[in-house]
């Protein structure tokens, strides 16, 4: 449980990181739909056919690198009504790296993407990275972790994670990636289906939260 939903004592970690935003009360439960690592031409037009199949809209945390090998994806994604969000250029490891050498690599980010929203790769930045971060983005966490990457789980096991963990205002973290995508080819799917089914509104996460 502790990589699928971070526990109470993992998100006092990172004062005033997004987690959760719950829908008020009276509204439907939401959740946000977002993505990893990408864009990829072997996973992320997939994944744009499913997401318009539902007429659903995603928030892609995207990798600098892979930006500048794809820009075309870049502005499939944004053309689709979907918002393209900071993963660092180069999926920098917090604990890797100073406080300024993680800070070029995260500005960097945002020259490609412009999105003030930010996912720190691997989920962990130290707590100096974080307040550097903070000055000028939004770090958005998650409150759900499907563990689509992982080659000891079946696609069933990441439907299991998401209707067990998934609850009003859940941040919910797929990857469209290479080694994710054995598991959410048929996840993905079978996942918004069960969500849909349970009565939530999928929303986007703004570029600019507040």
């Amino acid at each position: 449980m502790f990589i699928e939903r971070p526990p109470f004592w993992f998100r006092l970690l990172f004062p005033d990181a997004i987690f959760r935003l719950p829908a008020p009360s009276g509204e439907k439960p939401a959740l946000f739909l977002t993505f990893d690592d990408g864009p990829i031409p072997e996973v992320t037009p997939w994944v744009l056919e499913v997401l318009e199949r539902y007429n659903i809209k995603a928030t892609f945390f995207m990798v600098g690198q892979n930006i500048e090998r794809h820009p075309d994806l870049l502005d499939e994604v944004r053309n689709r009504g979907h918002h393209a969000a900071n993963h660092s250029l180069h999926h920098i490891k917090g604990h890797s790296c100073s406080a300024e050498e993680y800070m070029k690599d995260v500005e960097a980010g945002y020259k490609l993407t412009g999105s003030s929203l930010y996912r720190p790769p691997h989920g962990w930045l130290s707590p100096r990275q974080l307040k550097l971060v903070k000055e000028n983005h939004y770090v958005v966490m998650f409150d759900v972790v499907t563990r689509d990457y992982s080659r000891h789980l079946t696609s069933r096991d990441v439907v299991r994670n998401i209707k067990k963990y998934t609850r009003n205002g859940s941040i919910i973290v797929f990857h469209d990636s290479l080694k994710s995508f054995p598991r959410l080819k048929e996840a993905l799917p079978e996942s918004i289906d069960w969500l849909l089914s349970r009565g939530y509104d999928f929303k986007l996460l703004e570029p600019h939260l507040t």
